[in-house]
C-alpha cells in the first residue's frame, strides 16, 4: 500500500523519546522562512491547524500535515522523515537535543498515485 510519508528507525526512536517527555505530538511540514522546508514537531494542541492543512498520514502514531498550498507542489512525492545531528532554526521539539528532523523525498510512481487518489 502506498503512503505519502514514513519515518526512519532512528527518527522514530527520537519521536518515541519526545512522546515520553511531551505526550501526544503532531508534525507539520514547514514551508518555511527560518528553517527552510523542514518537518516540525510540536506538542498536540500547540499548532493551529485549519481547513487549509492536508493530513499526509501518520508517523509513529503522530499526524503529519502540510499546508494545501505546499501540498500542490509536493503531491507527487513520498516523504521520508529522518534525523541528523545539528541545530535547526525552528521551534521543533527535537532542537534542544542537538538534533533536527529532515525530509527526504522521492517521486511517487503512477501506480502509487492511483492508490493514494
Amino acid at each position: 500500500m502506498a503512503s505519502r510519508v514514513n519515518i526512519t528507525t532512528k527518527a522514530g526512536e527520537v519521536v518515541q523519546s519526545l512522546k515520553q517527555q511531551y505526550g501526544s505530538l503532531v508534525f507539520h511540514q514547514s514551508g518555511g522562512c527560518c528553517d527552510g522546508s523542514a518537518p516540525m514537531c510540536f506538542e498536540e494542541g500547540e499548532l493551529f491547524l485549519n481547513e487549509t492543512d492536508v493530513l499526509l498520514g501518520h508517523i509513529e502514531e503522530c499526524p503529519f500535515y502540510m499546508s494545501q498550498d505546499q501540498f500542490e507542489y509536493w503531491k507527487h512525492t513520498h516523504l521520508t522523515i529522518d534525523v541528523v545531528e545539528g541545530r535547526g532554526a525552528s521551534f521543533s521539539l527535537e532542537i534542544p537535543l542537538g538534533l533536527r528532523f529532515i525530509v527526504k523525498s522521492c517521486m511517487l510512481t503512477p501506480e502509487e498515485l492511483k492508490q493514494l487518489n
